[in-house]
């Protein structure tokens, strides 16, 4: 996946705030992180023996602290030549089960020097999820949808491998000024993209069930041919309606 500005937003905090690091041992990493509402929150970590926080962790909670609300993309950064850095198993666990919707910067092809974005699911699959956790949940969407998803003309998503469930959630207009818009999810079913239908989708006469897939397509390039996708309705929540 190619980053966006505000991706690219964040890796440049990341890396900034790792440049000034290196005197201390002890503060090597830093890591970014951005909220919904495009402000980026950044930390560093701090070594010791025993197990201290890694960068990722320390962002979190500077975040937490200043009420930013869910994070939307994270990336962390070594000091001198190290560049873009993967999160470690704990960070990965840790930000699955507070932010499951979080997009994670990861440097690309060793040597490269380029940086690739991946679902933070993605690099823990098979993964354990804490049942207490109780995160706020993200429906990601391409700014052209806002209007329509303000107006409440907008009322279904199809998504993969993205693992909703009916409750309460935070549509989010990727990459805009627009604020997140607080919503229900109403229904999650699961089925194959050959079996989505005209009806499933709540098709307007003349649109066809290939030119969604085409457009889903772009969302998702490398969705196979026999994807397995949820059919997730939603409505805006009541003080917004």
């Amino acid at each position: 996946m190619d980053l966006y500005d505000s991706e690219l937003q964040v890796v440049a905090a990341a890396q900034s705030l790792a440049a000034t690091l290196g005197a201390n041992v002890n503060h090597t990493v830093a890591a970014a992180a951005m909220d919904t509402y495009g402000h980026i929150h950044t930390g560093v970590n701090v070594h010791h023996f025993n197990g201290g926080p890694c960068a990722e962790l320390v962002a979190i909670g500077n975040a937490v602290a200043a009420e930013a609300g869910p994070l939307v993309t994270i990336a962390a950064a070594g000091c001198g030549d190290r560049g873009l850095l993967s999160p470690c198993g704990r960070c990965r666990q840790v930000i699955l089960d507070l932010y499951p919707d979080a997009l994670v910067v990861v440097p690309g092809p060793e040597g490269s020097g380029s940086a690739e974005i991946a679902p933070i699911s993605a690099l823990l699959p098979y993964s354990y999820r804490h049942p207490d956790s109780a995160p706020q949940r993200l429906l990601r969407f391409h700014p052209g949808y806002y209007e329509s998803t303000v107006s409440g003309q907008k009322t279904l998503t199809v998504r993969w491998q993205e693992s909703h469930s009916p409750g309460p959630a935070l549509a989010y207009f990727e990459h805009t000024e627009h604020g997140p818009l607080p919503v229900d999810i109403t229904s999650v079913d699961t089925c194959r993209l050959s079996e989505l239908t005209p009806q499933l989708l709540h098709l307007r006469e003349g649109s066809s069930v290939d030119s969604y897939v085409a457009n889903l397509r772009k969302h998702y390039p490398t969705m196979p041919q026999d994807a397995t996708v949820d059919i997730v309705t939603f409505r805006l929540s009541a003080p917004n309606i």
